[in-house]
């Protein structure tokens, strides 16, 4: 399996997709490894799997990535849940439909910090629906990005 977890010493150059992986949206967030910055992109708004994948490969088609990061949920305590195994198994398929490097990174406190990036830019309440999947991808990828530059 080529999915692992996040390390330091990436030298591949090249754009970068993220994914916060959810049951209901998947938050998807661009970057490159040149500039280290993550912008939100898109929410991919579907359950079945066919066609999230199909939004996908469109995705790749169109930005070619030099690898993909799935966000890796925990609780806050480590511990694996439900969608931490939900994610790892997101990850396997990217891997396997598109044979692209998947790195898995920490997401933990991700959504929340979306959150309080949309409410300090003045998206509140049910506003920040639409936009909170992207931007915790952003956050997802821009971390990955950090470690990197440790």
């Amino acid at each position: 399996m080529s999915t692992e977890n996040q390390s330091t010493g990436f030298s591949i150059q090249g754009t970068v997709l993220a994914f916060d992986f959810g049951k209901k949206r998947i938050g998807v967030a661009v970057g490159d490894t040149v500039m280290n910055l993550a912008h939100p992109l898109t929410t991919i708004h579907s359950e079945k799997t066919d066609q999230r994948f199909s939004i996908i490969q469109e995705l790749i088609a169109n930005w070619n990535p030099v690898l993909l990061i799935v966000g890796l949920p925990y609780h806050a305590d480590g511990s694996e849940h439900e969608m931490t195994r939900l994610s790892q198994r997101f990850a396997r398929r990217l891997t396997g439909r598109f044979n692209i490097k998947v790195c898995l990174v920490d997401e933990r406190y991700t959504s929340q910090t979306a959150s309080a990036a949309l409410r300090q830019a003045g998206v509140a309440g049910k506003k920040q629906k639409q936009f909170l999947d992207q931007i915790a991808a952003q956050h997802i990828l821009q971390s990955f990005f950090d470690e990197q530059n440790v």
